[in-house]
């Protein structure tokens, strides 16, 4: 009973630390990712040529709604794959907001952006010159670059003050973030995430508490390339509770750097769901791309051994 109570205690402690700087870190960006006049997805999807690089980038901020964004362009053949790519494995989801409120693990995420930002143009500009290759060498125009004669797109303004394109549902992955207010954006996102982040800690705690950090390390196993292989299986899954567990494993010492690269690589967050279901009259597209995602956070993974 002393452990039960002990590891609540700690994890309601570590959650009462965190909350200041969680509020703050996601009421930024609930300010930049409210965008009154649409600008982002218009820009993005005109900047074809650049659209990676600009994806690189826009994917370390916090949260999955660019990549939502992105992954509704991209079914609207609005943007390449490697674009879609690009923005899925730049994207952190909320290990950047967590990591921030571990000041000893600043310079851990700084590193860690750095490598996703890079990860992401490589892998984003690789895939776009597969494809142009592909296509060149049939003579085909790319699937791509629909006309959007055939395609028509179009954007309208919804109260909630996010970032949409044409219709939105349920399924356009902001869900109950759809707040005209910031102030509240940011409070809904920081008390669902130190719900995760409370009910991971008090699970690990307990785990450590009662069984000692051995069976946690065995769990996982101790062989970087296999937790490699199953971080990127865990990242897959679309919900912010993946990059939680992924970065409080990390942040307990028993998930080594690469395979959280591999992890954080291989998730976007509920990108993965709108691609889903806005690209739904394709399956085996989408099935392509879901295991495509894998074998890049798997492969970044193993890559990041190389040199850690």
């Amino acid at each position: 009973m002393g452990i039960f109570v002990d590891s609540l205690y700690d994890a309601v402690v570590d959650c009462l630390k965190i909350i200041p700087i969680l509020f703050l870190a996601y009421l930024l960006v609930s300010f930049i990712s409210h965008d009154h006049s649409h600008k982002f997805s218009k820009f993005l999807s005109k900047s074809k040529g650049t659209s990676v690089l600009y994806a690189s980038f826009l994917g370390c901020i916090p949260q999955c709604g660019f990549s939502s964004v992105v992954a509704d362009l991209y079914s609207r053949r609005k943007l390449s794959l490697g674009t879609l790519v690009a923005i899925f494995v730049a994207t952190s989801d909320e290990a950047i907001p967590i990591m921030i409120s571990n000041t000893d693990r600043i310079v851990d995420m700084l590193i860690m952006i750095g490598i996703k930002v890079a990860l992401a143009l490589f892998w984003g500009y690789l895939i776009d010159l597969i494809v142009f290759l592909c296509t060149f060498k049939r003579k085909k125009k790319p699937q791509m670059e629909i006309r959007d004669e055939v395609h028509e797109f179009h954007e309208h303004h919804h109260d909630c003050g996010h970032i949409h394109t044409d219709e939105c549902d349920d399924d356009c992955g902001h869900g109950d973030c759809c707040v005209n207010n910031v102030f509240l954006d940011a409070f809904n996102h920081t008390f669902s995430i130190v719900i995760y982040i409370f009910v991971a800690t008090f699970t690990i705690n307990l785990i450590l508490g009662y069984a000692g950090t051995a069976v946690l390390e065995n769990l996982l196993t101790t062989n970087v390339y296999l937790q490699i292989v199953f971080a990127a299986l865990i990242g897959l899954i679309p919900n912010c509770a993946s990059s939680v567990l992924l970065v409080e494993l990390y942040m307990f010492g028993s998930l080594a750097f690469p395979a959280l690269i591999a992890g954080l690589c291989s998730g976007a967050g509920v990108g993965l769901v709108v691609l889903l279901t806005k690209n739904k009259k394709h399956p085996l597209q989408n099935m392509g791309i879901i295991i495509l995602q894998y074998l890049i956070g798997v492969a970044s993974g193993m890559l990041l051994t190389l040199f850690m």
